[in-house]
């Protein structure tokens, strides 16, 4: 038996599936903006900046109790604060409700009063 192989031309293979990119819109049309990064590592940043410089930071607790010192080390759940004459403390991350660097009057409301209604009370 005399078998014969049938190869179909290049045009044919052409005509038979569309040219690239012609399923995708023509022009500039809007594009899909990728995903946000899971990740920012910004908090990790902010604690290794302010431990490297030895700031003195006041840290706001959920409960309002304001503790204020140095930023020893962190981890996933808690920091290490150093304290000035006061006993060192480890701070469950989960009870802080915020952290500033001690001595900005932007989280005194702007005014350093320590008020945040404006008033100038001296």
């Amino acid at each position: 038996m005399n078998r014969k192989l049938f190869r179909p031309t290049l045009t044919e293979v052409k005509e038979q599936y569309p040219p690239r990119g012609a399923h995708e819109p023509q022009g500039p049309g809007p594009r899909k903006k990728p995903a946000p990064p899971d990740q920012t590592h910004a908090e990790n940043f902010y604690y290794v900046k302010q431990m490297q410089a030895h700031t003195p930071v006041a840290v706001v607790l959920s409960d309002g109790e304001v503790l204020r010192g140095i930023v020893e080390w962190y981890d996933q759940d808690c920091i290490k604060l150093t304290r000035f004459g006061s006993p060192n403390l480890l701070v469950y991350k989960h009870s802080i409700k915020y952290l500033y660097k001690d001595g900005e009057e932007a989280a005194h409301g702007g005014n350093g009063n320590g008020n945040g209604n404006g008033n100038h009370e001296s």
